[in-house]
């Protein structure tokens, strides 16, 4: 049976070098590994602790069986305003009261100008869902943009590399 890894943007804008780099790491999926990379964040409804119970949104439902089912997962996003994007913090708020992250192996990139911030946040707020967070597998690419092509190819070999071992370190979680 195959291993699975569920890939998340955090960015919901078309193109994104989030989600250019998600899918530069689904080509290095192995052919027993499906790479799957999720694309409905946007449906997501804001969180309401009064909707979470037995029958929690559709679209949250689907969120927490894809983890579930998923052998590992990847984060790979922005930095907003100093900060993690809120429609990404607000699915990850779904999460809380599922045990679908815990002990998740976890890779965790941001990619952004900077990212500093977001990217402790999200440490933070993983380890809060008793994520296992790959430290190996964690990385923090500032000046994105300068590093890709218009086109979004990832042009900047060093970065490149980085992102190789961060998916190498990954895989050796499953």
């Amino acid at each position: 049976m195959n291993k699975t890894i569920f890939a998340i943007s955090g960015s919901l804008r078309s193109g994104s070098s989030n989600h250019n780099i998600l899918k530069f790491l689904g080509t290095m999926a192995p052919a027993d590994v499906d790479y799957t990379i999720y694309n409905n964040l946007a449906q997501i409804p804001p969180f309401d602790p009064g909707l979470d119970n037995d029958t929690p949104p559709e679209t949250v439902t689907e969120l927490r069986n894809f983890i579930t089912h998923a052998d590992a997962v990847i984060i790979c996003t922005p930095e907003y305003a100093f900060g993690v994007p809120g429609q990404l913090k607000n699915a990850l708020d779904w999460l809380v009261s599922s045990s679908t992250l815990v002990d998740k192996p976890v890779a965790l990139i941001t990619a952004s100008s900077v990212g500093n911030n977001a990217h402790a946040a999200l440490l933070l707020t993983l380890g809060a869902l008793s994520a296992n967070v790959i430290e190996e597998a964690t990385l923090l690419i500032p000046f994105i943009r300068a590093k890709m092509d218009n086109a979004g190819n990832i042009t900047d070999e060093p970065t490149k590399k980085e992102l190789e071992n961060v998916f190498n370190r990954l895989l050796t979680q499953l």
